[in-house]
């Protein structure tokens, strides 16, 4: 695998591995990083559909669509991943998406 970026590494590794969630997020990330801002939501959303829901993915989801001024569809994602982050015990990831749905405020209204 040496030449291939590390998209390029991570999509062949799906390939033997499709519902692995770290190689998913890894995808969605990399994707977010080169700008290919709806296959990486997809891969996000999809992540946050999972069961149990992939928490990182609702602040790294969230923070794209901010960047996409999708800001009310932000805010939902956001609520939902706060709440499931609380469900899940991960109260550093909620105190974060908290934190965006506040910095957020009444933008995109």
């Amino acid at each position: 695998m040496s030449g291939l970026s590390r998209r390029e590494k991570i999509e062949a590794m799906l390939q033997n591995e499709p519902n692995d969630e770290f190689l998913r997020y890894g995808l969605a990330c990399e994707y977010d990083n080169e700008g290919r801002d709806e296959e990486a939501w997809k891969l996000f959303d999809g992540l946050t559909r999972d069961n149990p829901p992939h928490v990182a993915s609702f602040l790294r989801g969230a923070q794209l669509l901010v960047r996409m001024d999708r800001i009310n569809e932000a805010r939902a994602v956001l609520r939902t991943g706060i709440e499931e982050a609380r469900r899940q015990g991960k109260m550093h990831p909620a105190g974060e998406m908290a934190e965006l749905l506040t910095e957020l405020g009444k933008m995109g209204e």
